[in-house]
């Protein structure tokens, strides 16, 4: 009989121990805890032609969105295709997803996935490496429905469910379903407390309902399972941030900057680092310095030309640093990538050129440019990547440069959405209240 990893599929290897390291890894991943690079190089010292190690280390660097880890992304597929002559059709569709990663096209990888999970529901990394990309291309209603074509079809004793409904949450709160993400989420957090992902999921419902209170304490009740041991701890920070923010807690929030989300050496944590302090920097409050050094660190991504969603981060940490030299250089490049084929491309064209130009835009004062910038890509902003409250930047600074361009019925009008969508929020209806004072003055 072949080896099975944890999930039930089967593994092309006669080493017990490589599949104990790879499923440790897998779980890890997951889980987002702990070290899984380490776990799969493990797997891979055990067993040196384990296919699907070689497909998880490929992973691995893909889902960092950071160009700098594709030549280790791309070695490691090299190894999966030299060892393929034995693989199965199961992880022969993993190499051709990663495959595709590699080659530019989060397309493609998702299709070859998918194929995986037509055939084994149960392949929890297939899901779990789609769902990221869902995430990253923001096919919201996909983070729903791929995993929950896949539930019904799975013993809820199985060891993956748990983390499939973590996934659904998510989903489900990117379709705008929070009651049933919210639901779906606490109860994957009950079978797999450390599931960061599912923990997140019910942050994302408390972050977009306003519900502050109950977002800090569902982040502090958990905090052992989120913030330790977890290399997606600062995003949680991120989100615990947001909702002091709403409270109008600027100090607090650039404490948790300088402790929790700064010293992140992740793109992950860039993001975070910068879509903070530009929030923070749009209700007026003084950032100090910390601009000049998060706009040091984004440099050597400047020519990435991998992921816009990236590159519209970057532009904030340029653009608030006063370094219009690099600002400016990041346009052309986001120019040169508008101009690529395949989907980064095509959503560099649609989303991200136009909101970094506005980024420098709001930065240089020419806050009418802004407007003008922001209001044709507000309702497509999805092509952009990222979650509904990443994007909801997008939002905020179109409504600040409406304010300062002298277009007060346009920052009221927005604010009137933002109220009736969020009506707990605490920030929102003061911004609104201020905007209508100096409407009528």
């Amino acid at each position: 009989m072949p080896l099975q990893d944890q999930f039930g599929c089967a593994v092309s290897t006669s080493s017990p121990a490589a599949v104990t390291a790879l499923d440790r890894a897998a779980w890890n991943l997951m889980t987002m805890s702990h070290d899984p690079v380490a776990d799969v190089q493990e797997a891979l010292a055990a067993d040196p032609g384990l296919v699907m190690g070689h497909c998880l280390h490929a992973a691995l660097q893909l889902l960092g969105t950071e160009r700098q880890l594709l030549p280790g992304a791309k070695q490691a597929i090299a190894a999966a295709v030299a060892n393929a002559s034995h693989a199965t059709d199961r992880e022969r569709g993993h190499i051709a997803a990663v495959s595709a990663f590699a080659e530019g096209s989060m397309e493609g990888a998702l299709g070859h996935w998918e194929r995986v999970l037509t055939d084994h529901p149960e392949d929890a990394l297939a899901m779990y490496c789609a769902h990221q990309g869902d995430f990253f291309l923001a096919r919201s209603s996909e983070l729903r429905d791929r995993v929950a074509r896949r539930l019904p079809s799975l013993d809820p004793s199985w060891k993956g469910f748990g983390l499939y409904q973590g996934m659904h949450a998510f989903g489900l709160e990117e379709m705008n379903q929070y009651a049933e993400a919210e639901a779906v989420g606490r109860q994957a957090v009950a079978r797999c407390p450390r599931d960061v992902w599912a923990i997140h999921a019910v942050a994302h419902v408390m972050e977009m309902t306003a519900r502050v209170d109950d977002g800090i304490n569902w982040l502090d009740q958990r905090r052992d399972d989120w913030a330790k041991d977890s290399f997606f701890q600062v995003h949680n920070w991120w989100h615990f941030a947001l909702y002091v923010l709403d409270q109008e807690r600027y100090a607090e929030a650039l404490a948790l900057f300088d402790a929790k989300i700064r010293p992140g050496t992740g793109m992950l944590d860039r993001i975070d680092a910068s879509a903070l302090l530009w929030r923070i920097m749009l209700q007026g409050a003084d950032t100090g310095d910390r601009w000049q050094g998060l706009a040091a660190d984004w440099e050597p991504n400047i020519e990435d030309r991998w992921y816009g969603f990236n590159d519209t981060h970057a532009m904030m940490a340029f653009a608030a640093a006063g370094r219009h030299d690099l600002a400016r250089r990041l346009v052309s490049v986001l120019q040169e990538t508008a101009s690529m084929p395949g989907e980064n491309g095509a959503n560099t064209r649609a989303v991200s050129l136009p909101f970094a130009r506005a980024l420098l835009a709001f930065a240089e004062g020419r806050h009418a440019a802004v407007v003008d910038l922001l209001l044709p890509i507000r309702l497509i902003a999805t092509r952009g990547g990222g979650s509904h409250a990443q994007r909801d930047l997008i939002t905020q600074t179109l409504i600040r440069s409406a304010e300062l361009a002298g277009q007060g019925k346009l920052a009221v009008a927005l604010l009137n959405e933002r109220v009736a969508l969020r009506p707990q929020s605490h920030v929102s209806r003061l911004w609104r209240e201020r905007a209508q004072r100096q409407l009528a003055a």
